[in-house]
């Protein structure tokens, strides 16, 4: 097992050998796929509906405190976590809002369900609780008491994850939530341009209006509201204000009492954007999106240029950037939710030094254990295999994980575990050649990585001519090696496996924007394009530099698509942000632009959208596999499962 959190990555390959055992597939498969299929099994996780217990958390994000209950939003367990007393230690919570019970995590839209909550907020009487993907605000008037308690109010406006709430004065996919039990605030997360709603007085009742909403030109997509009734500071990941990074917050120097109220200064410094909470004295503390940072005010910030009275590095801490952390505030105890490594950790006191280790860490047995690691949930996953083995490349992680066979059971550990110096973004497997393309680096095995042996081939920054910017997909068939570079609106293509000495000069050059993941089944080549609604394919047998592709897909049909595949004449799209694989079981009456697909996997319809976790449900599908016996599904950046689903 990992012992220790590395952020950084290491000088060279260095692979671990897992003591790992598990059920093998047969691979003897036939058939189709069919709309609302539930997949087989799942990697990357426990099981379907199984968390692994109440201290085995997956990416936890909110958290608060009224100095005497804790709690925290499990995001990717669909629950908030409840500690009736402050947790001095690593002890299990009380009470599981969301769930039955500490051990399932299926999401729900029922008063008792949720989908993805993130924020939690509280004055020690009510329980506010932002549920994203449902695109409402659940509300408990007392603080609940028994695991899966219904919630006493909701406040959503019709929207959905990616659309705006139908009424603006109502909550959509709302990222942010605070209260001091007096007013409320909610961020619109998702709104076009982001807005922020603001009740002067606690709501009462389902669906009551805001008292004011705030219309801010420059907010992008608002994450975190940090406040004391006072003062008012909003996060935001996507900003747009004139000359500054686009991660930062917004200031009211007086909490705002009106339609529209312009904000006093945005705040950014590279500190990404910020989120804390306030002491009961007034002073300020708030974390950045540049991780181990944190600072503090004794006074609330006059300007952007006022700079904190406390800034301490704690690198020790094992902090690093991370979308998922926040900060409640219990006297003089600070505890600091972090997602990415999967805990919350603990001062007993304000943080007198830099790299001050925490006093305790809950969610893990030390600091130095990340669960996420230890449990083998990957993030970013992207498949390949060959019916007999399966490999899963992550970006995120830098690694690539081996299985020597193809697993037939949930939870399954990988057999070999490599740990490389650059992010692969993408994998290719063709006989016994498996190449890996990620940032300005490719590795190709001749022999396939079963044993712990390096790749034979590194190409790093570039090759003969060509200088390497942001490579972001590699393809192999048995005429040609493809590598995408996104960056410079590239697909460079080989006859032989590229190599410094003996091939540097691609045959054909292919100019096209922002190419993403590739796949080549031989005949036709599968491009996905960043930002757009469709995915591109070229006929193989017409390669040359001058080659156009045919698009397919579109607006109203595709949402951002991150992979598409070509195996056995069919073709698989990865529409990742409609939470859904889209399967033509021709590839030619694709490309004669057929619509519907022959099936929909992770939804029953077309129609439904929402991202969900589930047996027969998808979140944010990112790469596809299909080995001929087995679909491979990995989900990307809000999900970290892998799917497995076979054809009937």
């Amino acid at each position: 097992m990992p012992e220790e959190v590395n952020h950084f990555p290491p000088n060279e390959i260095t692979v671990e050998f897992i003591n790992s055992s598990y059920a093998v597939a047969s691979g003897e498969t036939s058939g189709t796929f069919h709309t609302g299929q539930e997949a087989d099994i799942m990697l990357s996780g426990i099981d379907f509906n199984r968390t692994g217990g109440a201290l085995l958390f997956n990416h936890p994000s909110g958290i608060a405190t009224d100095g005497k209950h804790l709690f925290l939003a499990d995001t990717f367990n669909n629950r908030v976590l409840i500690w009736n007393e402050l947790p001095d230690g690593n002890v299990p919570p009380d009470i599981v809002p969301g769930q039955k019970d500490f051990y399932s995590n299926d999401p729900g839209t029922g008063r008792d369900q949720m989908n993805w909550p993130f924020s939690v907020a509280t004055d020690g009487k009510h329980l506010v609780v932002s549920d994203v993907n449902n695109a409402r605000i659940l509300i408990w008037n007392e603080i609940p008491t028994e695991d899966g308690e219904p919630a006493d109010i909701i406040l959503e406006g019709g929207g959905s994850y990616w659309m705006a709430s139908q009424d603006e004065r109502l909550p959509g996919a709302s990222w942010g939530v605070w209260t001091d039990g007096e007013k409320l605030v909610v961020t619109n997360t998702w709104s076009g341009r982001g807005t922020v709603l603001i009740w002067n007085s606690f709501p009462t009742r389902d669906n009551q209006p805001a008292d004011i909403v705030l219309h801010v030109p420059e907010m992008g997509t608002p994450r975190h509201v940090t406040g004391d009734g006072k003062h008012l500071i909003i996060g935001d990941h996507n900003a747009n204000v004139p000359g500054q990074p686009e991660a930062g917050a917004f200031f009211w120097k007086e909490f705002p009492t009106s339609d529209d109220q312009s904000y006093d200064f945005y705040m950014s410094k590279g500190f990404g954007w910020l989120r804390g909470a306030f002491f009961d004295d007034g002073r300020l503390l708030l974390l950045g999106g540049d991780g181990s940072w944190l600072r503090m005010w004794n006074e609330f910030p006059e300007n952007e240029n006022d700079e904190p009275d406390i800034e301490l590095n704690l690198e020790s801490a094992a902090l690093w950037p991370d979308d998922y952390m926040s900060v409640a505030i219990a006297g003089e105890r600070i505890y600091i939710s972090h997602g990415n490594m999967n805990r919350v950790i603990c001062y007993r006191s304000i943080p007198t030094k830099s790299n001050q280790e925490p006093d305790f860490v809950i969610g893990a047995p030390h600091l130095y254990i990340n669960t996420l690691e230890e449990n083998f949930f990957i993030q970013n996953g992207v498949p390949a295999s060959n019916g007999e083995n399966l490999f899963v490349a992550s970006d995120f992680d830098r690694k690539l994980y081996v299985w020597k066979n193809l697993p037939d059971e949930s939870g399954a550990y990988p057999d070999i575990v490599y740990r490389l110096p650059m992010q692969p973004w993408d994998i290719a497997l063709k006989g016994n050649i498996l190449a890996l393309a990620g940032e300005r680096t490719v590795y190709i095995w001749k022999e396939l990585p079963l044993n712990g042996n390096m790749p034979d081939i590194v190409l790093q920054d570039g090759i003969g001519d060509i200088k390497f910017e942001e490579l972001r997909g590699v393809a192999i068939d048995e005429h040609y090696f493809y590598l995408s570079d996104c960056m410079v609106g590239k697909i460079y293509i080989w006859e032989e496996l590229p190599d410094e000495k003996t091939n540097p000069s691609p045959k054909f050059i292919l100019n096209i924007e922002n190419p993403m993941r590739l796949d080549s089944d031989g005949d036709y080549l599968a491009v996905a394009i960043n930002g757009q609604p469709f995915v591109k394919v070229y006929d193989v047998s017409n390669l040359s530099s001058d080659a156009q592709p045919i698009s397919i897909g579109g607006p109203g049909k595709m949402n951002l698509p991150q992979h598409a595949i070509v195996k056995n004449g069919m073709l698989f799209v990865a529409d990742t942000c409609n939470n859904r694989v889209l399967i033509w079981n021709s590839i030619e009456e694709a490309i004669s632009r057929k619509w519907p697909p022959d099936a929909v996997l992770g939804k029953s319809s077309l129609e439904d959208t929402r991202p969900a976790i589930g047996r027969s449900s998808l979140f944010f599908p990112g790469a596809l596999c299909f080995d001929g016996s087995y679909l491979w599904v990995g989900e990307f950046k809000f999900s970290n499962r892998i799917l497995r689903f076979s054809p009937s």
